[in-house]
């Protein structure tokens, strides 16, 4: 996160933020995914022996939203 701070203090190129940017977002979409897919998978198989999806990342989500309002 802090290089993209970086890169938009030095003026780098839009593109290349909008590329930081896209795989900043990327990965956090692949750590939430993996953490549902146990869920999902046991939900949908109806295996009930598996941990219940943690979704403590969404609260952040909200925090952010919060921030930026006020």
């Amino acid at each position: 996160m802090d290089d993209l701070v970086d890169m938009i203090v030095s003026d780098d190129s839009p593109s290349k933020i909008s590329d930081a940017i896209k795989n900043i977002l990327f990965a956090k979409s692949t750590e939430r995914v993996n953490a549902a897919t146990p869920y999902v998978a046991s939900s949908l198989f109806g295996e009930e022996d598996t941990e219940t999806y943690d979704d403590d990342d969404e609260d952040d989500f909200d925090d952010d939203e919060d921030d930026e309002e006020n």
